[in-house]
């Protein structure tokens, strides 16, 4: 089963895949693609640590290449978080490329090892403001391969202010 998260930021997406996975009783693996760049970035990445602590999860750090990793069957699996693998896909050896194909293949082919696996994602350009030519290509890109998961999910779940509002499945 293959849920995707989407919501805004500090929405409570984070605490909704976990309870998504509170009762799994086989291996847990939490997937983490933000690449701690700055004091803020680290201050996440502890917050994240501290709310998983004790939980069963094993972390892999994972920033770029998500299908190279190993899974083992009957696994539940959260990747965190869609956002950042996008940007560390998209903006690498100061250039831009289109990682579409690269991200959807890559979670699907997770998703279709894992018994249970909860994306998590950002939702983003519906804010109507005007950016750079970079971050409006990433926010095109990013709704892209929002759209394309969700089309294989079987639950897409919107996080509004902590409330868990169901767009497709059910409600977890």
């Amino acid at each position: 089963m293959t849920t995707l998260i989407t919501g805004g930021s500090k929405c409570g997406k984070s605490r909704y895949a976990e309870r998504i996975l509170d009762n799994y009783l086989g291996n847990k693996l939490y997937i983490a693609t933000m690449k701690p760049y700055g004091k803020e970035a680290y201050i996440a990445i502890e917050r994240h640590r501290k709310m998983r602590d004790g939980k069963g999860f094993v972390t892999v750090e994972k920033y770029t290449d998500i299908h190279e990793i190993p899974l083992t069957d009957n696994c539940a699996v959260i990747l965190e978080c869609i956002g950042n693998l996008c940007a560390n896909e998209m903006f690498c050896d100061n250039k831009i490329i289109d990682p579409t194909e690269k991200i959807v293949n890559g979670v699907y082919r997770l998703s279709c090892i894992a018994k249970k696996m909860v994306i998590v994602t950002n939702q983003v350009g519906s804010d109507g403001i005007y950016y750079s030519e970079g971050t409006a290509k990433y926010i095109h890109i990013l709704g892209e391969i929002n759209q394309r998961i969700s089309e294989f999910s079987d639950n897409v779940i919107e996080c509004v202010y902590g409330i868990p509002i169901l767009q497709k499945g059910v409600l977890l």
